[in-house]
């Protein structure tokens, strides 16, 4: 049982002081209560994704959700820029994403990334070996064109003056061309650890498109300012939104991006998700606001050690979707739009109208506005996702569905629960977490009484590294009534070290069986 758990909470409001069967207790503060943010809605997604994405959480012993947002991630990667979904004329998505899912170490998060992004990787590897040939072709031209020019360029420079009008002409034609060769660099679709800087230039030899797949959250480090010293956020935030890009700097050449396309799927720790909120301007500037974040409970500790393995024909069906649909649309060169049937139109309009009533300053998404006004958006994008993985063979010569737009509202709901949690605890006093995790150990094990030092030994270096570290954590608890310190021990006159402060716990932590 945690502090998240509905069966703390049930029948609270009811209790009375004598239903805590403590002298002296009263009715304890509950901590900013949280209650238990909803599971990825796996069955939202097509079959075949679905069938992977369950099967992946099953063998790992992971939460769903981290294979879910993965699978998003994956279609968004294969879709590449390539598509974009066009809302009642007014507006249109492209159908990339950015996701972050928090979870703690040992959450087995490589295991889930290495099944889920496996095809993606083969994808890149056949299209590599499949325009081999034009590179080396374009390599070869490219030296032959440089060398002709040369030569062009001492002939002439030798030249007897009635044939050097001629043949400087024709120098710089053959200079022209020379210059104007191009050799395709090899195919990329998935990166990892980049600047902000190499992944302009990754964008711009991708034409526009590449994807960010990562176990861990280096990619905030960068953004944050690892390498200049400065936030460097402006390339991450036009290859969300799909807005040109141009850059012009000394010693590098000018680079131009017409539509920019970047996919994340990030995992990170809870700790980094919380940070990120620190980084100057991410807020303002709407960097926050254009990620969808999931903060699933880990599993370690109670996950089961002879799990399901992933079904070999759920594993083929997925590789080769997946990868069809990479190999498909990278040989696109042009964008195209998606479109919604009426009846889906109305879906999304009820779900924009709902959006907008909350937003209001007393509405529920009022504390999270820069990400809900998003929101819509957001979802037109997933529906866009999920509207390819359902019809990979043909999906851009038909328009979304009610039911699509349904299933991808039903995702909106799912991230908007945990983004409010995810930015809620970007603001929380840091004592707030503290208490939280040590009144979730002290209802775990059931304490009814502990020591100050304890309670130390008992609890991760990671969150508190001195003794000291407790004394928020513990005020806060005590502040709420969750906890009480007994009064000190007579001291004796032998001396020695004071004995380490003891307290004792409310009855609601320790019930009756």
């Amino acid at each position: 049982m945690t502090t998240h758990d509905p069966e703390l909470w049930e029948g609270f409001d009811q209790m009375t002081p004598e239903d805590f069967g403590g002298p002296g207790w009263d009715e304890p503060v509950p901590l900013n209560p949280r209650g238990p943010l909803p599971a990825f809605p796996v069955d939202a997604l097509p079959h075949w994704l679905a069938a992977m994405t369950a099967g992946v959480a099953e063998e790992t012993q992971t939460p769903v959700d981290l294979a879910g947002c993965l699978a998003l991630a994956v279609i968004g990667t294969a879709a590449g820029g390539r598509l974009t979904v066009t809302v009642r004329g007014q507006w249109s998505e492209p159908v990339n994403l950015y996701t972050a899912v928090a979870l703690p170490p040992g959450n087995r998060k490589s295991a889930v990334f290495g099944l889920m992004t496996k095809p993606l990787l083969a994808a890149e590897k056949a299209l590599i070996d499949l325009t081999a040939p034009q590179r080396a072709e374009a390599a070869a031209s490219a030296r032959i064109a440089k060398a002709a020019a040369e030569k062009a360029e001492k002939l002439a420079a030798n030249a007897d003056p009635e044939k050097l009008a001629g043949l400087t002409a024709q120098a710089i034609s053959l200079a022209e061309a020379a210059e104007r060769a191009v050799i395709p660099v090899e195919p990329q679709l998935v990166a990892d650890d980049i600047t902000a800087e190499s992944l302009t230039s990754l964008l711009a030899q991708q034409d526009g498109r590449i994807a960010i797949l990562s176990p861990e959250g280096e990619i905030f480090e960068i953004i944050a300012g690892r390498y200049s010293g400065v936030p460097n956020m402006g390339i991450f935030l036009k290859g969300h939104a799909g807005d040109m890009a141009r850059v012009n700097r000394q010693a590098r050449d000018a680079q131009h991006i017409e539509n920019p396309a970047i996919t994340m799927g990030l995992a990170v720790q809870p700790d980094v998700l919380d940070s990120i909120g620190q980084i100057k301007g991410a807020d303002g500037r709407g960097l926050l606001a254009r990620f969808l974040y999931s903060k699933p409970e880990s599993l370690v500790g109670y996950r089961n050690l002879t799990p399901e393995l992933l079904h070999p024909d759920t594993a083929t069906t997925y590789a080769q979707t997946l990868g069809g649909l990479a190999l498909t649309l990278a040989a696109w060169t042009e964008t195209t739009t998606l479109t919604l049937t009426p009846e889906a139109d109305a879906v999304l309009l009820a779900y924009q109208r709902v959006t907008e009533a909350r937003l209001r300053k007393d509405g529920p998404l009022a504390p999270i506005v820069n990400w809900a006004s998003k929101r819509d958006g957001a979802v037109a994008r997933i529906a866009g996702l999920l509207h390819l993985a359902t019809h990979p063979e043909d999906a851009w010569t038909r328009p979304i569905t009610a039911a699509t737009m349904a299933a991808a509202t039903r995702l909106g709901d799912y991230y908007t629960a945990h983004a409010l949690d995810v930015f809620n605890a970007m603001k929380a006093d840091p004592a707030q977490e503290a208490a939280h995790t040590v009144l979730t150990h002290l209802t775990e094990t059931r304490t009814a009484t502990f020591t100050k030092r304890d309670l130390f030994r008992a609890m991760p270096r990671s969150e508190f590294p001195a003794m000291s570290d407790l004394d928020p954590a513990l005020d806060l608890l005590e502040e709420h009534g969750w906890i009480r310190q007994q009064p000190p021990p007579p001291r004796t006159t032998r001396g020695g070290r004071p004995p380490s402060p003891r307290y004792e716990t409310h009855p609601r932590i320790t019930p009756a069986a």
